[in-house]
């Protein structure tokens, strides 16, 4: 008899529990705040306006292996399995034509440490690790500081 009250009580409080929150909240549907701001579930939020690449300076690196920033825009850059925009331009062919930064010699060499004639598959895919520089407020507030030998 003690076994059967206690899941009673049980239903009943957990009824009662979605009861409440279906007052708050009808239909399941609510209000979602993220780090961009509050928006219905159901509603398309206009994109956030374009941000300004600085083109005069390079960002320093904060920390010890940090894959370099892209200082440009890669809007409309293709990077698949057929094309690889980045590589017409920071290829060790095409850079000293192009005037860009050459590829590391690291992108060149497989897991097994063989050297490769060609950028290795693993690194083919730039933008896994290479992202633009921009001039943009941080989302959250962050106390990081950067490694005492970079400083």
């Amino acid at each position: 008899m003690k076994k059967l009250l206690i899941a009673l009580l049980s239903v009943c409080a957990a009824a009662a529990g979605i009861a409440h929150a279906e007052l708050d909240n009808p239909g399941g549907i609510g209000g979602l705040e993220s780090l961009r701001g509050a928006a219905e579930l159901e509603d398309t939020r206009p994109s956030d306006s374009f941000k300004d690449y600085p083109k005069e300076h390079a960002v320093a690196s904060d920390y010890v292996f940090q894959p370099p920033l892209v200082p440009h825009s890669i809007r409309s850059y293709e990077v698949s399995l057929n094309a690889n925009k980045c590589l017409a331009c920071h290829s060790w062919k095409n850079a000293p034509d192009m005037g860009a930064t050459k590829i590391s010699v690291t992108h060149y060499v497989n897991r097994q440490d063989a050297v490769l004639s060609d950028v290795s598959p693993r690194r083919y895919f730039c933008l896994q690790c290479h992202v633009p520089q921009v001039e943009a407020k941080p989302l959250v507030e962050n106390n990081f500081e950067r490694v005492e030998s970079l400083r």
